[in-house]
């Protein structure tokens, strides 16, 4: 797809959180994760990609001392639908005794967060959170029920922004749109 028919793309989405919502968003978030996990020398895993931009936004408002590393699994590898869970990359860190604060963009079915919090168990966290931006709320059950920590909800519609992409693109964009093929 050339870069016109992205911009016909965002032209036709709908808005469903502005920059300022997401920006809240985000300061709950981290002000949540404060009161739980500030005094813990949490170890904190964004999930690539999506969860890169969620992650530095909220990291940033962090005012305890985090380690960082990350995690990289997909089942959408640039497509709007998922398939297989792939691990491109495992984090490098001592995950024994500590605290671990998985971070993503979406819970949508929660397969991808399922399968990262079970590795985050097996390399020996004493305790395991997750802090997603957006939980999907798809009606029906999920392999992940619930993030520990959740900035915003949306109805079962694909969205884009904040780290969600569609086709690989818009991860960048400060508010979160839903797709429209109307």
């Amino acid at each position: 797809m050339d870069p016109a028919q992205y911009a016909k793309v965002l032209e036709k989405a709908e808005l469903l959180w502005s920059e300022a919502d997401v920006d809240a968003a985000y300061t709950k978030l981290a002000r949540e994760i404060s009161n739980v996990l500030g005094a813990s020398n949490p170890l904190v895993i964004p999930v690539m990609m999506g969860g890169m931009v969620p992650a530095s936004r909220i990291v940033s408002q962090l005012e305890f001392p985090v380690e960082i590393d990350y995690v990289h699994a997909t089942r959408y590898r640039g497509d709007v639908r998922g398939r297989t869970l792939e691990w491109i990359a495992h984090p490098s860190s001592d995950f024994k005794g500590r605290s671990v604060l998985v971070v993503d963009d979406i819970l949508d079915e929660g397969i991808t967060l399922a399968a990262i919090i079970a590795h985050c168990r097996e390399l020996g966290a004493r305790e395991i959170y997750c802090a997603v931006l957006v939980d999907k709320q798809i009606g029906r059950p999920r392999v992940f029920a619930r993030a520990d920590f959740t900035g915003l909800e949306v109805d079962d519609r694909y969205v884009f922004g904040c780290g969600m992409d569609y086709r690989g693109y818009f991860r960048n964009l400060p508010a979160i749109y839903a797709l429209n093929h109307s």
